[in-house]
């Protein structure tokens, strides 16, 4: 029998064409699978949304379970530019501030020599010694043919120094300068001197005794708070005002003259209402995310990725749940009394009015509420643990994420089945097409022979009649 090598050819028969047929219905068997997968895919999608709105709820839910924030306080100034900052110990109250000096660093230069990188005359001297205002002192090494560039690196290198040090060249020479690094009268360098191995002082390179060609005594900052006198080594004072922090750093006082400013500690009912104003509006981003996800038009029957999903019915639940029953033992005990109700489309809405006055008369309450007396004593503190458990790896959330990805995995491989049976059917159809055409072939030649024949018996009988 003749090999057939294209389908159709021996018979021809459109076998091609119906093989492609065969193989389009049997491929439609895969389409079901794709599907399911896709709509799995979407749900973990659908789940990633959901897990980023718990966690910005999370966040809001920390900040107004944080005691601090009901205990906070503002700084408010007027005047002369003095800043201030105010922690949680500071008590209310205003306070009269007035600056008559800024706290100054000190600065030293030595007297001059003709070269800063050739070796010194050292007289023996192995270190200088460096001499502070309040009566400290610090030893820096030198080199035997320590150069002025030798000293000044020598300075530089040493983290306990306590000045920065460089070069000056004045037009006729060069000076070593010295700057305090810290403020203050008893930081401020006050001299130097060329000490030996015993710490006793030598003539050094700049002749007899230290001869300086310049010097800034350090100051201490001085400032009186309701009329009584400060000093302060910093520009950055703290402990003048109980929990404030004064800086002077921007003052620009003239000789003789004095900064005046007025230092108002006040509540910071702002910063109390904000957060919790963000804690309703992430509580509502969730609740908006979880409608969408689980929503449903009837006129375009178009549905949400977590239409009828048990997962975020069960979160929804449990946080509703948590925002209803309030807390025990306080003075406020329900959302409502703070002036935040839950609405008929389980969203909250606030009572403005209502907050701000709770705000402003009584922020300890408003910490039991929320913060209360332990991790989990208020609101926040229950709605945390309850998230806690939800998005944690043995939580509903993270299940229903698991199990997604099972699916598509699961789905995966009985794609690869189906495809493989497929294969396998096609093969199968293509070998019984081959072996009809060839057959069909066959049977066509021998119809044709045949025929030959008779036509040509047909024409002997007609000759012989």
């Amino acid at each position: 029998m003749a090999t057939i090598t294209s389908l159709g050819v021996g018979s021809g028969l459109d076998l091609t064409g119906l093989l492609d047929q065969l193989q389009e219905a049997e491929r439609g068997k895969l389409a079901p699978i794709t599907q399911q997968k896709a709509d799995q895919k979407a749900k973990i999608s659908a789940y990633g949304q959901l897990q980023t709105s718990l966690n910005a709820f999370q966040d809001a839910v920390a900040k107004v379970n944080d005691p601090k924030l009901y205990q906070s306080l503002s700084a408010n100034v007027r005047g002369d530019g003095i800043k201030a900052t105010a922690s949680a110990s500071a008590l209310p109250g205003s306070y009269r501030v007035e600056v008559s000096q800024l706290a100054t660093s000190g600065s030293l230069a030595s007297s001059r020599v003709a070269e800063k990188d050739k070796p010194l005359d050292l007289q023996g001297a192995t270190a200088l010694k460096l001499n502070f205002g309040g009566g400290e002192s610090v030893n820096i090494e030198l080199g035997a043919n320590s150069s002025l560039n030798d000293i000044r690196d020598a300075i530089n290198a040493n983290k306990d120094a306590g000045v920065n040090a460089t070069i000056i060249n004045d037009g006729e020479g060069y000076r070593l300068a010295l700057s305090s690094k810290a403020t203050g009268k008893d930081a401020s360098i006050e001299s130097f001197d060329f000490v030996d191995a015993q710490n006793a002082v030598v003539v050094g390179p700049f002749g007899e005794a230290t001869e300086v060609g310049a010097k800034q005594q350090g100051k201490d900052a001085s400032l009186t708070v309701n009329g009584i006198t400060i000093t302060s080594a910093k520009n950055q004072v703290e402990g003048a005002i109980q929990g404030v922090t004064l800086n002077l750093g921007e003052l620009s006082i003239a000789e003789g003259e004095k900064a005046t400013s007025t230092v108002n500690i006040e509540r910071n009912t702002l910063k109390q209402r904000e957060t919790i104003n963000g804690f309703v509006k992430a509580f509502n981003d969730l609740k908006g995310t979880m409608s969408k996800l689980t929503s449903f038009d009837a006129n375009s029957g178009n549905a949400g990725e977590l239409l009828g999903d048990r997962a975020i019915r069960t979160i929804e639940s449990r946080l509703r749940s948590t925002l209803t029953s309030g807390v025990e033992g306080g003075e406020l005990s329900t959302l409502s009394q703070l002036g935040i109700t839950l609405q008929r489309d389980g969203t909250l809405k606030v009572e403005e009015d209502k907050l701000d006055k709770l705000i402003a008369d009584n922020p300890q309450a408003l910490s039991a509420f929320f913060a209360g007396d332990k991790k989990d004593g208020g609101l926040a503190g229950k709605l945390s643990s309850s998230i806690e458990q939800m998005t944690s790896s043995n939580g509903v959330l993270k299940g229903a994420i698991t199990g997604a990805e099972n699916s598509v995995k699961s789905l995966d491989d009985r794609y690869a089945r189906m495809e493989k049976s497929i294969e396998g059917t096609i093969a199968r159809y293509r070998t019984q097409f081959s072996q009809l055409d060839a057959m069909v072939a066959q049977m066509n030649s021998m119809s044709s022979y045949l025929t030959q024949q008779f036509d040509a018996l047909d024409a002997q009988l007609g000759r012989k009649k």
